[in-house]
């Protein structure tokens, strides 16, 4: 029986599951790794609302594990000689540089990780492959493990995660499913019931689901593939909705219903987001080339293309709707983050509006209830179109969504937070120029409200 597990990286993955783990096991001592002393400090911290992620419902998970059971901490060997299972759970971003740039998965961190394993073990460890990662990588982790000299057993699992930022903590406690891959072998099957057992304390057994360790890999990237393929095609509907006077709400529910279908994924909107989504499918695209498969490459390289489009298409819209110049005008921002009930901001379609704005000399006013302006700015220096002091002359935080919208000839809703349904819409038109537009990138807002306070309302396949 599992009595001691380490996770390697304390972000938006290993930080809940682990924390969920040490709730829901008791018996089982958790310790969560990372090299980043402040993120380590913001998950020791007092002050629950100082924790490095926000996800509703995780700070009273950590509230009641940690100390008990749960711990966070910068000292990585001392866990990981400790521990009778290792959780990789690092980022695996889209390569930069070399082969593969732009599409492949960068496996540095991972390679470390493995090798920083392989340095420190002493005793037979269970290594949980929790990143996500190309199919195969695996056997590149079990190659540098089994290398060592230290005579040292390993047995490696992929057990990839299918939260959803938002509601992460809720698809812990009752996951669809929990997909477990390991070696066919005696000493493999051994390996996944240890870790099936240790699931088991929460979630029922018939929902927990092993396979070989390939087509766990796999599964993950073809999951995400395939939802992010659906807001895509309803984006590239909502297109041709605008066109026609159709309503892209109308269509999708109509669609939706169609028990074939189904109803999920297929809100119209400025674009999907996300850390896994398009690293994930260029991920999936590169793996398609290397083996030449290349119309198997396209077909899922047109979802991103289709996504970029409406990103920009959004921004395009917005300047022809103001009279084909926004150069000087105010443009306020309600959203910052990729979606509701997370501050993560990476691949969020407000970066690449704000940028298609800020370009055309638009002055941008931002507020997010989760995220604060020092993301804000790194997500547009990230982008590298312009310079820090260029994007800071055009971009401005503010910290209530009021004195974000006053004087402004037009707001942007780029996230759907539910509290901006609760605004006082009237005292907001009449604090901005008129004619006012409002421009849903999420189709949130009343269509017939808006327009009886006065305003011009534009939204996405309306």
């Amino acid at each position: 029986m599992i009595k001691n597990i380490c996770c390697i990286g304390a972000g938006y993955v290993g930080g809940p599951t682990m924390a969920v783990i040490a709730q829901k096991c008791p018996n089982i001592k958790v310790t969560v790794v990372d090299l980043n002393e402040d993120r380590i400090d913001a998950w020791n911290s007092s002050n629950l609302e100082n924790l490095p992620i926000y996800e509703p419902g995780l700070d009273r998970v950590v509230e009641e594990a940690r100390g008990r059971n749960l711990f966070f901490s910068t000292e990585v060997d001392k866990a990981i000689d400790e521990a009778e299972m290792i959780f990789i759970s690092v980022n695996t971003p889209t390569k930069t540089y070399g082969v593969g740039k732009g599409m492949a998965a960068d496996l540095k961190y991972i390679e470390l990780c493995a090798r920083q394993i392989a340095r420190v073990a002493k005793s037979d460890k269970i290594v949980v492959e929790k990143s996500t990662l190309p199919v195969r990588t695996a056997q590149a982790i079990k190659d540098i493990l089994d290398h060592t000299g230290n005579g040292v057993n390993f047995q490696i699992l992929s057990n990839p995660e299918f939260l959803a930022e938002g509601t992460a903590i809720d698809d812990l406690f009752a996951p669809d499913r929990v997909l477990i891959g390991g070696d066919i072998t005696e000493s493999g099957q051994k390996a996944i019931n240890q870790l099936v057992d240790i699931y088991a304390n929460w979630v029922s057994k018939d929902r927990i689901l092993t396979t070989n360790v390939w087509s766990s890999e796999l599964s993950k990237l073809t999951a995400n593939a395939f939802l992010a393929q659906r807001v895509s095609s309803i984006n590239a509907m909502s297109e041709l909705c605008e066109k026609t006077g159709a309503d892209v709400n109308e269509v999708a529910k109509a669609i939706g219903m169609d028990s074939r279908i189904g109803s999920k994924f297929l809100k119209a909107s400025v674009g999907f987001g996300g850390s896994c989504f398009q690293k994930d499918i260029l991920n999936l695209v590169y793996i398609a080339k290397s083996y030449g498969l290349n119309e198997v490459a396209d077909y899922w390289e047109q979802v991103i293309i289709m996504n970029d489009h409406q990103k920009r298409r959004f921004a395009k819209n917005m300047i022809s709707t103001l009279y084909n110049t926004v150069s000087g005008k105010k443009i306020a921002f309600l959203g910052w983050a990729f979606k509701k009930d997370t501050n993560d901001t990476r691949e969020s379609a407000a970066i690449y509006v704000a940028d298609d704005l800020i370009s055309e000399q638009a002055m941008v006013s931002v507020f997010d209830p989760k995220v604060d302006e020092t993301q804000i700015l790194f997500d547009l220096n990230y982008l590298e179109t312009r310079s820090d002091i260029e994007n800071k002359k055009y971009i401005k935080i503010e910290k209530d969504p009021y004195s974000t919208v006053e004087n402004s000839h037009a707001i942007a809703i780029l996230t759907e937070w539910d509290e901006f349904k609760t605004y006082d819409w009237k005292r907001i038109y009449d604090s901005m120029l008129k004619p006012a537009f409002v421009f849903d990138g999420r189709n949130l807002l009343d269509k017939k409200e808006l327009e009886e306070i006065g305003f011009v309302y534009q939204a996405i396949g309306s």
